[in-house]
């Protein structure tokens, strides 16, 4: 499992496309609703939210924050692409 591509729809969420043919829409709000640390505290502010990237299917931040692609996909609420 893997991110391929990652679009911002608006401050703190993103619409990604997966390996498994699946797309769907991660809502970091509702992610960092229920989490803190040094790492996901700058998630909050959407300028650096939209720093996001992809490495090794992942999502990242400059900050040095992965989420897994498995993890990000089990938060995300998928809709299979056509």
């Amino acid at each position: 499992m893997k991110v391929l591509n990652i679009r911002i729809l608006d401050a703190l969420r993103l619409e990604l496309d997966f390996s498994d043919h699946t797309q769907g829409v991660f809502d970091a709000a509702a992610y960092l609703a229920t989490r803190s640390g040094p790492l996901l505290d700058r998630l909050h502010d959407p300028a650096y939210f939209s720093r996001v990237f992809i490495d090794a299917g992942a999502l990242c931040w400059p900050n040095g924050l992965e989420i897994s692609p498995a993890r990000v996909r089990d938060l995300t609420t998928i809709h299979t692409v056509a």
